[in-house]
């Protein structure tokens, strides 16, 4: 029994390793330099965010940036949101406004709206983040927008959260958030893009109409940014970014059950993602709770306890350069200290957060 525990761990253990092995193609890529600047609309979905418009607006406007127009699409809210829209409307000639009425809620919801918004878009080249989100500096959108060079029709971009000091849900949603960036950013790199944050995302308005904008997935409640991305990306079609003036910050859930009900709506996403996709990020969650429990196992057990602990090293060691590399790109230096701590936390998180999805629906955004 012994022997076979061992020899169960050290294979969980060769998968896992290897997989941050791979995830060197992120860690070790080189920035793309391009003065690429074609016209550019970014679009902003908005439902009940007036508060965060008052923010998120003026930096967008304050983009140093040849030609662009924002387009905000109030996805019928009942608070603010229009008449801050309608605001800044007056103010400045480059923001367009598209209005969803109660009576338009159903279609599809977040999915139609933003569709509406593309439709009013007048340039090709479209740019998307959430009415929370704040770019990191006023160079966000020629960042973003150079990398459609050399017939690139997606663009995936990092988007971060605001740091809390102190707070330990704070450091877990942004460490959660760092590790999904590693990995599609990783994916995009072995020539297998599989998803996007809307928080940060670009892509041609051809490309939206080539995969007929979101008709395969429209009765799906989430996945405007992700399920879009893992249909219509390809190893061609697709670039990264990961400069810091192109990354966009917003602040994250503050409370712990707040989060999770916001995961459980993107965790139910990925059971629509192609095979091969769900397959390897299966893969790497599995060989994560298998190596922890099999660590902890062997060490109660006091089984060869000293190639145990050399096989912990060892992973933490990779682990650590290829997250220290990625935590210097993404400016999530402070992650590095208590990622294993932030590991054991998040795995056990989406353990249960899967095990909710099994028995009821998410709700669909607000």
């Amino acid at each position: 029994m012994a022997i076979f525990l061992l020899g169960l761990f050290l294979l969980i253990s060769l998968i896992n390793i290897l997989y941050f092995i791979g995830y060197f193609s992120f860690a070790s890529a080189k920035e793309s330099k391009s003065t690429f600047t074609p016209p550019i609309s970014v679009i902003i979905c908005a439902k009940n965010e007036a508060e965060n418009l008052k923010k998120c607006i003026p930096a967008i406007l304050e983009q140093d940036y040849p030609e662009f127009e924002i387009i905000l699409v109030n996805d019928a809210s009942t608070d603010e949101t229009l008449e801050v829209m309608e605001e800044f409307q007056k103010l400045d000639p480059r923001i367009k406004l598209v209005n969803v009425q109660n009576i338009e809620a159903f279609w599809g919801k977040k999915k139609y709206a933003l569709t509406l918004g593309i439709k009013k878009a007048s340039h090709s080249y479209l740019l998307f983040t959430d009415a929370d989100c704040e770019p990191a500096t006023n160079l966000w959108i020629a960042e973003m927008a150079s990398n459609f060079e050399n017939d690139k029709s997606i663009v995936l971009g990092y988007g971060g959260y605001h740091k809390k000091k102190g707070s330990f849900i704070n450091k877990a949603i942004r460490y959660e958030t760092f590790l999904t960036a590693i990995q599609y950013f990783s994916y995009a790199k072995w020539g297998s893009p599989y998803m996007g944050v809307g928080r940060n995302l670009a892509y041609t308005s051809q490309e939206f109409y080539n995969q007929n904008g979101y008709a395969t997935h429209l009765h799906i409640r989430s996945g405007d940014d992700d399920l879009f991305v893992n249909q219509a990306a390809t190893p061609d079609n697709t670039a990264i970014t990961f400069n810091r003036s192109g990354i966009t910050r917003s602040i994250p859930k503050e409370t712990f059950n707040k989060w999770v009900f916001q995961k459980r709506r993107h965790i139910s996403t990925a059971k629509y993602y192609k095979k091969k996709h769900k397959f390897l990020l299966a893969s790497f969650y599995i060989t994560q709770i298998a190596f922890w429990i099999l660590l902890i196992g062997l060490l109660f057990l006091n089984i060869y306890w000293p190639l145990v602990l050399g096989i912990l090293a060892l992973r933490l060691i990779i682990q650590s350069i290829v997250f220290y590399k990625s935590a210097k790109k993404l400016d999530e230096m402070d992650l590095l200290w208590v990622f294993p701590f932030l590991e054991v936390f998040l795995i056990f998180t989406q353990l249960g957060i899967f095990s909710l999805n099994i028995f009821s629906k998410p709700a669909s955004w607000k």
